[in-house]
């Protein structure tokens, strides 16, 4: 989990409560916000819902937490609160797999506080909406495309964020996709004996991903169609058993 950083001060002591309480059981929850200084809050005030939304985030139940920050920009949209309600609804929405709404939410957060201290984790997790919507590689490739430049963004605007180094090893893994990518639709080509596509598509891989796990394979592949040898394979013996399922590239975590 991320550690959260805002100006104001009692944004400070929410988020710091939101980690702790991961480890609190219920009786002992009251007491500890006590010992912070909040007030016992009815549930209907801005305070109040921002606990409430907090709680329900920090046990998973995502969708009771989004209605709590919804509820507080709804009715205290000025409120002390508002900001780290923004940016919590979004990470509802973001765990929900609501990743369209989620990135929507992250890009209005950034421009409606471009210096906020939390925009380095803003920015990677709009790349990672874009990353966690990447299908099999047969599929539109898009979504790898927008998390490669989401993430590329990221990194040269806060090269030295906590971040760094996650976002580099998911650059990695989506350029890995892409090739993959690319070497699965020059088979394609040819098997059914489009040559000259298949050599166009694994010149294109060679030149954008050369140092992906694929490369290897597409060299030896182009070297064979231009001896004009192709691989003496049947039609059924170039489909593979399964594709790459996403997962195989994904770095762990």
């Amino acid at each position: 989990m991320q550690i959260l950083f805002f100006k104001n001060k009692q944004c400070y002591i929410i988020l710091l409560a939101l980690l702790l309480t991961l480890s609190l059981a219920g009786c002992g929850k009251e007491k500890f916000f006590s010992s912070l200084g909040f007030r016992a809050s009815s549930p209907d005030t801005a305070e109040g819902l921002a606990l409430k939304g907090l709680d329900y985030y920090s046990h998973g139940k995502y969708e009771k937490a989004k209605r709590s920050f919804e509820t507080l920009l709804n009715q205290y949209p000025f409120s002390e609160y508002s900001l780290l309600a923004e940016l919590k609804t979004a990470d509802s929405n973001y765990y929900l797999k609501n990743f369209e709404e989620a990135f929507l939410q992250y890009k209005d957060f950034e421009e409606r506080h471009p210096t906020n201290e939390a925009i380095p984790y803003v920015m990677y997790q709009m790349a990672m909406c874009y990353y966690n919507q990447i299908d099999t590689i047969d599929r539109d490739t898009s979504t790898a495309v927008n998390a490669i430049y989401s993430f590329s963004r990221m990194l040269r605007t806060f090269p030295n964020s906590p971040y760094t180094e996650e976002a580099r090893a998911r650059i990695i893994a989506a350029r890995n996709f892409l090739a993959n990518h690319e070497y699965y639709v020059a088979s394609f080509y040819e098997r059914t004996y489009a040559y000259e596509e298949a050599k166009a598509r694994l010149e294109y891989l060679l030149r954008q991903y050369p140092d992906t796990n694929i490369a290897p394979q597409a060299e030896m592949l182009l070297y064979d169609l231009r001896q004009d040898n192709p691989p003496g394979r049947s039609l059924l013996g170039w489909l593979p058993k399964s594709l790459p399922d996403w997962e195989d590239f994904t770095p762990v975590d």
